[in-house]
């Protein structure tokens, strides 16, 4: 890999932060994107050179605002980190820049609810059970209500947008998802929630995972352990290459359902993820540089 900046007898390492594209995340990746932008020249300046890499609707590609085709990344960049659609993951890895990011398979499993559910199961996880609602023509709120009822009995947790509100019986559930175009209906899982944040290649050990922090509930010894450890599973079964979050609820009788994973880190000052690293002595910038040298 090469550096072509130094600053005050220091290699500059050289991070393109790429957003935009044309899929329906657009507007999402410009501010993840640009979230991330802002966070390496305010606590990785001294270490990296960040430039803003942007693909506009039509799919014409910019570095810091001027044109640029894509074989040109190598002479700009060491590194790119892809808030962007994954299927660009496909060009940078024909240009043989490495990156951090979802690949196309990690993010169809983020993305569908129905695919992770099933690939999970090799590892004896399972998830709420789940049903879109679909509007149609003919059709009162009572008929759609009845329609969740005959998939799984309540209570629910009615999905819209990203708002989530539990409902315990049958006119509540027909009123939240009755007059809307598309909703989602999950089963309700009671428990203990918990987020389990994990790294690989950090502090000595293959699959790190960050202790619990604020978890909503008081966790065992033994529950901590067999939380970590499906994390743990969970990040190697599904391929996670840099960082994976892991929502979990533990039931009162010691099962294990998945929520959803996320491999983004959020990286808000208050953020939970924040208040993880912090637990364990360490800063987010720590972890973020980490994820870049994995890279």
């Amino acid at each position: 890999m090469c550096y072509n900046f130094i600053m005050q007898g220091k290699k500059i390492k050289r991070v393109g932060v790429l957003r935009g594209g044309i899929g329906k995340n657009y507007t999402s990746s410009l501010q993840k994107g640009g979230e991330m932008i802002v966070y390496i020249f305010k606590n990785l300046e001294g270490k990296y050179k960040v430039s803003d890499i942007l693909i506009d609707k039509e799919g014409y590609w910019h570095i810091n605002g001027r044109p640029v085709i894509p074989a040109d990344l190598i002479h700009k960049v060491d590194i790119v980190w892809n808030t962007g659609e994954p299927n660009i993951s496909v060009t940078l890895d024909n240009l043989s820049i490495p990156y951090v990011g979802n690949g196309i398979f990690s993010s169809a499993l983020e993305n569908s609810r129905d695919f992770l559910r099933e690939h999970i199961k090799g590892i004896g996880l399972q998830m709420p059970r789940s049903y879109v609602v679909k509007k149609a023509l003919g059709r009162s709120p009572m008929g759609e209500a009845r329609e969740v009822f005959q998939k799984f009995p309540g209570p629910w947790v009615v999905k819209v947008s990203k708002e989530a509100k539990v409902v315990k019986n049958f006119n509540e559930l027909a009123e939240e998802i009755g007059g809307r175009d598309s909703v989602i209906v999950e089963e309700f899982i009671a428990g203990k929630i918990a987020s389990v944040h994990s790294v690989p290649n950090f502090r000595g050990e293959k699959i790190y995972t960050f202790p619990l922090g604020n978890a909503y509930g008081v966790f065992s010894a033994k529950e901590k352990e067999k939380l970590a450890g499906f994390a743990k599973d969970l990040h190697k079964h599904i391929g996670a290459k840099h960082y994976l979050k892991s929502d979990f609820v533990l039931t009162p009788r010691g099962k294990v359902y998945l929520l959803q994973i996320n491999e983004t880190p959020d990286l808000k000052p208050d953020s939970h993820f924040s208040q993880v690293c912090e637990s364990v002595g360490a800063e987010t910038h720590h972890v973020i540089e980490h994820i870049l040298e994995q890279a």
